[in-house]
């Protein structure tokens, strides 16, 4: 059986849809929908950049939600999905994995997306908070870490691999610090807007809730899993507070990886670009087959 993978933020970067555009008449339809949707000149930032533009948190979840869900798309339209099973993202990715189970329509998700990049980049501005990759090290040893210098975990991606998040300076001393610790093999701080999946996102998490309050969510039509359990979720409500939730809490991406094989998921597609996601499922299912895709020329015959 098969499985959506979708991008989270990060792996932005310019120029991204630009050949699905150009060479798919259903992601011409996506991005000019989304363009006038959003009133701002989605496709020109997504296209062409600058990169700090479509770096911010704004802008960037916007665009990793039309460009995945186009790739998806386009892998339905070519009789690729047959046998599909789930579909699952790493944070901001969740939220395209719904779109495309159902949960929502598409221009419902891209305005719920959108707001949720407004709430979380205000919290950014009004917080001095970081973030640090940490290689190595059990998760009893990242826990020790971020319990020495009040951090949260923001990440649990795959296999030797977590993310810290929290006050700026803090994880900078807890990145110095680390140094010193055998059980890590690096600590680096990442430059990022703010503290991601941190309680410095409470604010966000707050106002996001009280937005959701009125939106409809449906029953997923595929198997979906939350990033705050890693476990199968189907209830509306029950997938409107985890939403919600995701905003502060860790995100257990390896855990959402395992329970993808568990339910029998044994070929997947990365909807977005970097293949960072490929690299998560290797390190933690290394007999999943994966095919990872951003421009048109990537997509299977």
């Amino acid at each position: 059986m098969k499985a959506l993978l979708f991008s989270g933020q990060g792996a932005q970067k310019v120029g991204m849809g630009k050949s699905l555009y150009d060479n798919s008449a259903s992601a011409k339809a996506l991005y000019d929908k989304a363009e006038t949707t959003l009133g701002i000149e989605f496709k020109k930032i997504c296209f062409e950049g600058p990169e700090n533009l479509l770096t911010e948190t704004r802008h960037c979840q916007p665009a990793l939600y039309v460009q995945g869900y186009a790739i998806a798309q386009i892998l339905r339209e070519r009789g690729k999905l047959e046998g599909l099973k789930a579909a699952l993202g790493l944070s901001l990715g969740e939220l395209t994995a719904y779109a495309f189970a159902g949960v929502w329509d598409f221009e419902t998700g891209l305005k719920i997306v959108a707001e949720r990049g407004r709430l979380m980049q205000q919290a950014c501005d009004a917080s001095k908070g970081g973030m640090a990759a940490v290689v190595g090290g059990s998760i009893d040893d990242v826990r020790k870490l971020a319990a020495a210098f009040d951090l949260d975990i923001a990440n649990c991606n795959c296999p030797g691999q977590t993310v810290l998040s929290g006050d700026y300076d803090r994880v900078q001393k807890a990145a110095a610090e680390a140094k010193n610790h055998g059980a890590f093999k690096l600590v680096k701080p990442l430059v990022v807007a703010g503290a991601y999946h941190s309680r410095l996102m409470e604010p966000a998490r707050a106002a996001f809730e009280k937005f959701l309050a009125p939106v409809e969510f449906h029953t997923p039509s595929i198997t979906v899993l939350t990033n705050t359990t890693g476990k199968v979720i189907s209830e509306p409500e029950s997938l409107k507070h985890a939403l919600v939730q995701q905003v502060v809490s860790t995100v257990l991406w390896e855990d959402c990886l395992r329970s993808a094989a568990a339910a029998g998921c044994e070929e997947f597609y990365e909807c977005g670009p970097g293949g960072i996601l490929a690299g998560h499922l290797k390190r933690t299912v290394p007999a999943a087959k994966c095919v990872s895709i951003n421009e048109f020329a990537e997509f299977p015959a």
